[in-house]
């Protein structure tokens, strides 16, 4: 045996960040990739798995503590290359927990009125509510449903409160709040959706959301609250610039990658967003001025098994087309496989989603806040343009720029947009 310190990786651009559970115990058997803690910081949570098998044998964080990149987790009493492997006994926790999960849900009771006892409507105790154990999803959910966290039994490890305890506080017609109307996390005061239980009317089977669904889900939602969202739709001639993107990519097949239309478009927006530098910016925390950006960081949507997550091409200003096509080859990769870090979501000034190899001919893409504008794409097509004399085909790819109305309004998106399809009209404009 071996003595191991496990210690916290990186967690991107924050200094310091909380600790809001603990998953271990002093004298418990882990293995490689068990949760030890988990972090919080304002935009997700993130479980730290351990780096090595072994027996915990010091705990030296706990509940509330705050942590940085490198902070001492717990020392570990490794075990060596020729221990016996211990799999089976080092999950007990997690086992009890899938166990716990895996109980059916109580079935629904009719909904009672309010005064009739624990179907009561009732405010939410703030305090109990702050000190409940559990996630910022979690957290969410409850304040959208408006059920009090305070008042619920938790199922999960440690006494930590999941999204299906939230659903069966709702379907026992537990805690909501007076009047059935919740306010959300944002105080907007929007009734919550009712819930319904479908099992009444036939077979249902409830299916866990991805772990990657449940974190942007929140923050989708905010900034669909808080942003005054418009789009703008616009068509863009690609015929002359997507022959070109097929001669570079017959070659990059040749040497292990791709060149996309999407490596093309990085590199307009960057163009595009020179001469517009408000669609690159950010709308000041107090809401008076705009911080403007010198530096072009372009997220882009990337498909996974498990859900969208948006990898970032930093300093996409400085790079060329081969460059970009190789990045977004290695970041697609890494988010496929669930590889992607903290650094490759983080800093970016601009977003595209590109449903192009999927269909569609326009869609509304949320803005990404704290950006005040996001790029979206469909399939292009071929259509007959009239050129003054005849109608001749052209390749023709829909835009859909979605704005922050604040930030940025119709005429600027527009000249935007222009801007935008005047560069991919010629390849020859994004050299200059």
């Amino acid at each position: 045996m071996s003595t191991v310190e496990v210690t916290v990786p990186d967690i991107g651009d924050f200094d310091e960040v909380p600790v809001i559970g603990v998953f271990v115990s002093v004298g418990d058997t882990i293995a490689i990739e068990d949760s030890l803690i988990e972090l919080e910081s304002d935009k997700a949570t993130m479980e730290v798995p351990s780096t090595h098998a072994g027996t915990v044998k010091e705990i030296k964080v706990k509940e509330g503590d705050t942590v940085k990149e490198g902070a001492l987790i717990l020392i570990l009493e490794a075990e060596e290359a020729g221990d016996a492997p211990r799999e089976e006994a080092s999950k007990p926790a997690e086992k009890a927990e899938q166990k716990e999960e895996a109980k059916p849900a109580p079935a629904s009771t009719p909904d009672k009125p309010a005064g009739s006892g624990q179907g009561a409507l009732t405010p939410v105790n703030e305090e109990a509510f702050a000190k409940a154990h559990a996630s910022p999803s979690v957290r969410a959910f409850a304040r959208q449903m408006g059920v009090d966290l305070g008042g619920i039994e938790p199922s999960g490890r440690k006494g930590r409160i999941l999204r299906e305890d939230v659903a069966n506080a709702l379907k026992k017609g537990i805690a909501p709040t007076g009047g059935g109307a919740a306010a959300p996390s944002g105080g907007m005061g929007i009734p919550p959706i009712p819930a319904v239980d479908f099992s009444k009317f036939g077979k249902v089977e409830e299916i866990e959301m991805p772990r990657i669904k449940k974190i942007s889900g929140p923050a989708l939602h905010r900034s669909w609250l808080n942003i005054p969202h418009v789009t703008h739709n616009e068509e863009a001639d690609i015929t002359e610039i997507d022959k070109y993107r097929k001669e570079l990519d017959t070659k990059a097949k040749e040497e292990g990658y791709r060149v996309t239309l999407l490596s093309f478009m990085i590199k307009a927006s960057v163009s595009a967003l020179r001469t517009h530098w408000e669609v690159n910016s950010s709308i000041s925390p107090d809401g008076g001025s705009l911080i403007k950006k010198d530096f072009y960081n372009i997220g882009f949507a990337a498909d996974t098994p498990n859900g969208l997550v948006v990898p970032v091409i930093k300093d996409a200003d400085r790079k060329g087309i081969i460059e970009i096509s190789k990045e977004l080859g290695d970041l697609s990769a890494k988010a496929r496989k669930g590889e992607l870090k903290g650094p490759d979501m983080q800093g970016a000034t601009f977003t595209i989603s590109s449903l192009g190899g999927i269909g569609g001919t326009s869609f509304t893409p949320i803005v990404n806040a704290p950006e005040v504008a996001i790029l979206g794409l469909t399939r292009s097509k071929m259509a007959p343009v009239w050129n003054g004399e005849e109608f001749v085909p052209r390749n023709m790819l829909p835009m859909s720029l979605s704005y922050d109305h604040r930030a940025i309004d119709g005429a600027l998106a527009a000249r935007f947009c222009a801007t935008l399809k005047n560069l991919v009209g010629d390849v020859r404009r994004l050299l200059l």
